[in-house]
């Protein structure tokens, strides 16, 4: 049966020159190009979204086309990879103890009346609410190279090119917020805020023991930490995305999905203050990312 990759990446951001970052379309490309030479996708079944095309529009479209896909049994499984900006705005839907839902950026994000404009940004409720149409016997894999909330990135990263957190303030927040995105060098330190998880009722998608079984999610870092966009071998990409595909190319996907985020995790701490995440049950923690 087939397959569906939909891979993001956006570095400009077309309302916040300031937003701007290096490493997200390489990410999206690097993610595609993974997708055909070592997951087995032909390049049919593979979408990328940069920049301009990467409107909340276009990629929920993507999405939603291949959610209708897998309920009418045309695909068997969905990637789905996104890295650009990770912010916050108001719940509405009263489901957030800080009253704050966790969002990702896309190209054309927007303010309205204070907060995001929910036409311009995409929230893990419409995550969930989509992915959770899913049939059960679709294998869902996500990867959210962003930042969901941040305290600031460690000294000890900073050099001629010093990586930069993928995290926005909110509009009430932009007056640290955009000095902190622009400089690079410290975010406003905050709460930290419940990071989407895979493992309750809110995030990329729902799963437990009886619900979302084959449903897993990567995440570029803790909730209290921020995903870098940093500088690999006369190249930009993120922090998360490069370990990430260079276990999987020097192993040729051999590896558990736990052992790969081990060998991340490894190889990423005392240069990177973020710690990889992967959620999702036993049996697939224990199994190669094969789609």
């Amino acid at each position: 049966m087939a397959k569906r990759a939909i891979c993001v990446g956006i570095n400009k951001f077309a309302n916040y020159p300031q937003f701007a970052l290096n490493g997200c379309v390489n990410d999206a490309n690097d993610m595609a190009a993974l997708c055909k030479q070592v997951l087995g996708y032909k390049a049919s079944e593979v979408t990328v979204l940069t920049d301009a095309k990467a409107t909340k529009g276009a990629i929920m479209s993507a999405l939603g086309l291949a959610v209708k896909d897998a309920k009418a049994g045309k695909i068997s499984s969905l990637l789905f990879a996104w890295s650009s900006h990770g912010t916050q705005m108001t719940d509405t839907s009263g489901d957030e103890p800080d009253g704050k839902d966790e969002a990702f950026v896309p190209h054309d994000i927007a303010e309205k009346a204070g907060d995001w404009d929910p036409e311009h940004i995409v929230t893990d409720d419409e995550f969930h609410d989509l992915f959770s149409q899913l049939p059960s016997n679709v294998l869902l894999e996500v990867y959210l190279d962003t930042c969901h909330s941040g305290s600031g990135l460690r000294g000890a990263e900073f050099g001629l090119h010093a990586p930069r957190a993928r995290y926005v303030a909110p509009p009430s927040r932009q007056g640290v917020g955009r000095q902190a995105v622009v400089n690079g060098f410290t975010l406003a330190s905050r709460t930290p805020a419940k990071k989407p998880t895979l493992a309750s009722q809110k995030g990329a998608a729902a799963t437990s023991a009886t619900d979302g079984l084959h449903h897993i999610l990567w995440s570029g870092c803790k909730a209290d930490q921020t995903s870098a966009d940093a500088y690999f071998n006369g190249r930009y990409n993120g922090a998360f995305t490069y370990h990430y595909i260079k276990v999987l190319r020097d192993t040729n996907n051999s590896l558990s999905r736990a052992k790969v985020v081990a060998q991340m995790r490894t190889a990423m701490k005392g240069k990177f203050s973020q710690t990889p995440q992967l959620e999702t049950n036993a049996t697939n923690r224990n199994s190669v990312v094969l789609l």
